[in-house]
């Protein structure tokens, strides 16, 4: 899935991530419904507005969550407002729902328990759906992204041989929680040294971390890290080709009928082509669904 530059503000995330600088205080943005930065508009669908939660039918507004940490997935631009793919399917999903959208920029692994805890309606923040996941909310499936490597342009490294080596991710992502962790424990029952994981809060410092030599390698989910190092002017190599490919999901509450509103929005998406042209704009087409599931690591 390699991923195309399309929009000016990506030159300005470049420079975030080079350096880290990204301000994850920053208010709430609210935008009009069914807006988008310019991919895609939506019309109001009654049908899937009409499976909506009465509360957040009332209120008119969706609550969404993002860390705004994985270009172009979804990131701040120069003005700290949430920009991406993933936020425009987010603009096409509220207009089809008939609501204006509030974003909420919060750490990672925070997200899910807002929504849980009732302050969120949505997670869009390219979450991997897992079984453990789906235990604690419902994942309504909207892109197809596999793992990705990258070293040091100068460095040679093997993601199925890391034995010994450092391994940057950010916290509380599955390369976090179980790839790296399966690698590592395959490595010492194989009598070979552990990889030694080093955790970063964001994306773009586990970058850093690579470029500055202090980590061999990171591992992302392909689209950003493809993104990571097309922006790093050939200080980073892809570290073999994409695997083992997952389903991103957004994340809803279990049990409110949310997911099955969202499942109707988008594929309203993809019926009318705006789901497409939103892909297509940011070169990420690779990943694209034509059918909108809810949670498809358990159904798989």
């Amino acid at each position: 899935m390699r991923v195309r530059l399309i929009l000016p503000v990506l030159a300005a995330t470049a420079a975030l991530l080079l350096t880290g600088c990204v301000d994850n205080s920053a208010p709430a943005v609210k935008n009009g419904a069914g807006s988008t930065s310019g991919s895609a508009t939506t019309q109001k669908d009654a049908t899937a507005a009409g499976l909506l939660p009465a509360g957040i039918a009332k209120a008119g507004v969706l609550r969404i969550g993002t860390d705004a940490q994985s270009a172009p997935n979804e990131y701040k631009d120069a003005d700290g407002n949430p920009v991406g793919w993933g936020i425009e399917l987010a603009e096409g999903i509220a207009g089809k729902l008939g609501l204006t959208t509030e974003y909420k920029v919060a750490q990672f692994d925070s997200i899910i328990p807002s929504i849980v805890g009732g302050q969120l309606d949505m997670g869009m923040s390219s979450f991997t759906d897992t079984v453990e996941r789906e235990e604690v909310v419902s994942f309504v499936n909207h892109y197809a992204a596999g793992i990705q490597w990258a070293s040091q342009t100068d460095k040679v490294v093997d993601p199925n041989d890391a034995c010994g080596l450092k391994v940057a991710v950010q916290a509380n992502t599955v390369q976090d929680t179980e790839e790296i962790p399966a690698k590592s424990s395959a490595c010492v029952a194989a009598g070979k040294a552990p990889i030694e994981q080093v955790r970063f809060d964001t994306q773009d410092a586990a970058v850093n971390a690579v470029v500055l030599g202090q980590a061999d390698a990171w591992t992302a989910d392909s689209p950003v890290a493809l993104y990571a190092i097309s922006q790093t002017k050939g200080k980073l190599i892809p570290a073999g080709k994409t695997f083992d490919l997952s389903p991103y999901g957004i994340a809803t509450a279990k049990g409110t009928g949310m997911a099955e509103a969202v499942q109707a929005a988008l594929q309203s998406m993809v019926d009318d082509g705006s789901y497409t042209k939103i892909l297509d704009a940011w070169g990420v087409a690779d990943g694209g669904l034509g059918s909108i599931t809810i949670n498809a690591a358990s159904n798989s």
